[in-house]
């Protein structure tokens, strides 16, 4: 079973670190089950094990090495943080059909909003198309970034995760390219018109779970 955890308020993001670090350790060791941790963050950015100093425009915020897999990224108030730590030892060791399922958990819990989010072949993450905004130069239509997803393994337990976004500061990643992809933007589910708040999102992500990953409880854990 999965324990479900959220924090309230702002979680300082080395401290989430050290607590997942922990966490992990306790998985593999069969000292504690497994978690989805639900956070929102103080504005910084992350720069994971591919990231590129120029895509670094504007160190507006702190900038934290995050020791996971991707690029830039931003996160701040107005963000789903979805933390993940499952042990891929007993669920399969493929780490492209694990981010896979990441993938497919967010569409299916956007899509209780009447959101369409996509995948596209090369760029991590869950994309929205906006046929409502200008074309790219080459007359293709263009996408928003509304989740990106950026996982790392230790012993083959995961753990970072997914950052959706509900309501943040989109000009805050101005300070970056995200993922390092030009040319496309981010979204939100306010900027799409959506009247959806955080509590709106957890309730999806966790009715959306169990199809993808398995049985799950809620549960009064805290770190």
């Amino acid at each position: 079973m999965v324990d479900w955890i959220t924090t309230d308020g702002l979680t300082d993001y080395d401290a989430a670190l050290a607590v997942m670090e922990a966490r992990v350790a306790a998985i593999h060791d069969g000292r504690a089950a497994e978690a989805v941790w639900l956070v929102e963050h103080p504005p910084l950015y992350t720069a994971g094990t591919s990231a590129r100093d120029a895509d670094l425009l504007d160190a507006r915020f702190p900038v934290h090495a995050a020791g996971r897999g991707g690029q830039y990224t931003y996160h701040g108030p107005g963000q789903r943080i979805v933390y993940v730590m499952l042990d891929l030892n007993r669920r399969g060791r493929d780490v492209r059909a694990f981010v896979g399922r990441l993938e497919a958990w967010v569409i299916a819990a956007l899509s209780e909003f009447g959101v369409a989010g996509v995948v596209r072949e090369g760029r991590v993450g869950v994309w929205v198309p906006r046929p409502d905004k200008a074309p790219l130069p080459d007359g293709s239509v263009r996408d928003d970034k509304i989740a990106a997803i950026g996982v790392k393994l230790r012993r083959w337990v995961s753990f970072h995760g997914i950052a959706i976004n509900v309501e943040p500061d989109l000009s805050h990643y101005a300070g970056i390219v995200p993922c390092g992809i030009s040319g496309h933007g981010v979204t939100s589910l306010i900027d799409l018109g959506l009247p959806v708040g955080m509590t709106d999102l957890d309730l999806a992500l966790r009715h959306r779970f169990d199809a993808i990953f398995g049985p799950s409880h809620l549960s009064n854990a805290t770190f």
